[in-house]
């Protein structure tokens, strides 16, 4: 029998999270004092991997979380093979995982197997719920709630670290002030900072960056200032056409700064969120205590814009949603990088990037705000057209992903925040395969995909525009090129002569647009299993993080599965079995619900949400089917077309 996850609560993870460890809250008057082989900061996919490693490695291993739960990103709405266009570009406990997590267990011919649901079914709570158990499986302990205090350092070694008791508020979000101040001492041989945001690195005084590189740094024609897009002819001032009155919210002036320039902005965060208007499981979405609709006039007047130049209802209809929800990823909103605003802010995640504690949740609650009063605003201004106000007003977050916290995913989806300068810089350069490394430890494949970093104002032919700056998706899912690259050990390790005993699986030295690339889930979970490994290594030699013998490191991480090398086997294997996720039989899995082998185009638009304009390019034969010849032949299109997307109708307007 199959079981139908998504109708069960969660209720057990959430009691084996508060019970898997002694919290602050009951020692209160002495530190904790924890000794072991390696610290991992995060119970991200990553940190988890990692710790998974040094267990298997016999040593002894905790993780510090400082939220309530455990799998970042891929426990708050982002699906584990999402960002896997290549399964055979995968290795190790990695590629165990990305096909098992949240699949439910079903009876096949007298076996438990796992099921092969599409993404859109999967539940996040159940993918938290097999991390729990594989972590369970491993003993390995996980202290939550504690966030990074001060870090003890002798010479270039960390010694201990010590964290603050800091639990997230009852809608997941982070806190400005600790409960306890120095609740928590970890000593360790060794640390790997395994976070999302860097802070152990950072805490450590590892050299770091944050921001653009200028295209000139590492020769790269995209990096840095870009031209703004998917601009329209709004006034931004507070009094229409009074430049005295000051801007209204959500857009800056320029800082005019030259095209390809540095610059301190990074690309911008929001939730993987879930709604629904079903009244069994929708939690209201109430706007924030201190809402002003003046927050959003700039919205306004988009929508004003959008409804005087655009006559086709169905069209405005899906124009309308692109700013809220947003887009329709896989079962879950995501930001819509094709509209001037959508449902998370621009602007702000630099502030978040570097900042201390206090900073990053002003920024985490202004993200929850924004989206709050944004779904208020859609609701009830009178600008948007009424069918569409009650359609929004229909729409509640669904409480079943996340029912501890009010339906708010516990993760924000940080995308980039500090970057390591370590040993070696992962550029563009690696993403088109134009480098060649020694010290693999495992493969890399994505296109070069960055979402908005500002939202300005500018005049275009004596007009004034507002504009989106910084946003491409240079080669689609599969890369520029649709060859994995690797990612080298030097990457995820400090200089030396800064610290000798950290590892760094998330925040790895990259540039903007190498790390836009090679930010994905399954390439930080590669990158945690490896750096668990050569952890071990470092302490079985005795030696530092740097001095670990690579010909050693290679050969535990083949052992382990680890693919560390793109051959013309694996290319073979990857065209013979349909090594990526935009093939046909996975086309059919999620829009096939007849059975016949092809896909209809009310199929199409029923599994693909928003992309209804591409049945009729796909189908060239124009039979009102798409079959397996077709969908191939548009793949090879978008390979060798990264600005495929220009195909959409009336995208040059845009």
């Amino acid at each position: 029998m199959k079981q139908n996850r998504w109708n069960v609560l969660a209720a057990i993870p959430f009691a084996i999270v508060l019970a898997s460890v002694a919290t602050a809250a009951e020692k209160k008057d002495e530190i904790q004092e924890r000794n072991v082989d390696v610290c991992v900061v995060g119970a991200t996919p990553s940190g988890i991997l990692a710790a998974v490693a040094v267990r298997q490695g016999g040593r002894s291993v905790v993780i510090v979380e400082p939220s309530r739960w455990v799998g970042g990103m891929l426990g708050a709405g982002l699906k584990p093979t999402q960002d896997c266009p290549n399964i055979h570009a995968t290795g190790g406990l990695t590629k165990q995982l990305l096909t098992t997590l949240g699949q439910p267990w079903m009876e096949e011919d007298g076996r438990k197997v796992r099921a092969s649901k599409s993404n859109r079914e999967l539940n996040p709570a159940d993918i938290r719920q097999d991390f729990l158990e594989l972590l369970q499986e491993h003993d390995v302990p996980v202290i939550y709630q504690h966030r990074i205090n001060r870090c003890e350092i002798d010479g270039t070694t960390i010694q201990a670290v010590v964290f603050d008791y800091a639990p997230f508020d009852s809608w997941g979000c982070p806190v400005a002030e600790p409960e306890r101040v120095e609740s928590l001492r970890v000593t360790a041989r060794v640390f790997i900072d395994a976070s999302y945001e860097g802070d152990l690195m950072a805490g450590a005084g590892v050299s770091y960056r944050v921001g653009r590189e200028a295209a000139s740094e590492y020769d790269e024609p995209y990096a840095g200032v870009q031209t703004p897009m998917e601009a329209a002819p709004i006034d931004p001032f507070v009094e229409p056409g009074n430049p005295a009155s000051g801007l209204l919210a959500w857009v800056e002036d320029d800082h005019e700064k030259p095209l390809g320039a540095a610059d301190g902005y990074i690309q911008a965060y929001n939730y993987r969120y879930y709604t629904t208007s079903n009244p069994k499981y929708r939690i209201p979405l109430t706007p924030p205590p201190d809402y002003d609709a003046k927050e959003f006039e700039l919205v306004g007047r988009y929508v004003d814009h959008l409804c005087q130049t655009i006559d086709d209802p169905q069209t405005l209809n899906a124009r309308l949603q692109r700013i809220f929800p947003g887009w329709m990823n896989s079962g879950e909103w995501n930001y819509h990088r094709d509209s001037l605003f959508t449902m998370a802010p621009v602007g702000i995640s630099q502030e978040y990037a570097a900042g201390d504690f206090a900073a990053k949740a002003q920024v985490w609650k202004r993200h929850q705000d924004y989206l709050r009063g944004l779904h208020h605003f859609m609701s009830t201004d009178s600008r948007v057209p009424e069918a569409f106000r009650r359609q929004t007003a229909a729409l509640g977050l669904d409480g079943r992903p996340h029912p501890e916290t009010h339906g708010w995913p516990h993760q924000l989806y940080i995308r980039v925040a500090r970057r390591l300068n370590g040993r070696y810089t992962v550029t563009a350069h690696d993403v088109y395969n134009r480098t060649t490394v020694d010290d693999p430890i495992g493969l890399a494949q994505y296109g070069i995909d960055t979402y908005p970093a500002r939202r300005i104002r500018f005049r275009d032919e004596g007009k004034i525009h507002v504009g989106i700056e910084g946003k491409m998706f240079i080669g689609g899912s599969r890369g520029p090129t649709n060859v994995p690259y690797p990612i080298p050990y030097r990457a995820i390790t400090p200089q030396a002569e800064e610290c000798g005993n950290l590892l760094v699986p998330v925040c790895f030295s990259a540039s903007h647009l190498g790390y836009a690339s090679a930010r994905m889930e399954p390439v930080f979970m590669i990158c945690g299993h490896s750096a668990g490994i050569a952890a071990c290594l470092a302490m079985e030699a005795d030696v530092t993080v740097q001095q670990v013998d690579q010909a050693a490191l290679r050969q535990a991480l083949e052992q382990a599965g680890q693919v560390l090398e793109w051959t013309d086997e694996l290319a073979e294997l990857a065209r013979s079995t349909g090594g990526t996720r935009y093939t046909f039989g996975e086309l059919l899995r999620t829009c096939d619900t007849d059975g016949d082998g092809l896909v209809s185009q009310s199929e199409w638009e029923a599994g693909k949400p928003g992309w209804g304009w591409l049945f009729p390019i796909i189908d060239t034969d124009k039979n009102g089917f798409i079959d397996a010849k077709e969908y191939a032949a548009f793949q090879e299109y978008k390979r060798i077309n990264p600005n495929w997307r220009q195909l959409r109708p009336n995208a040059s307007d845009r």
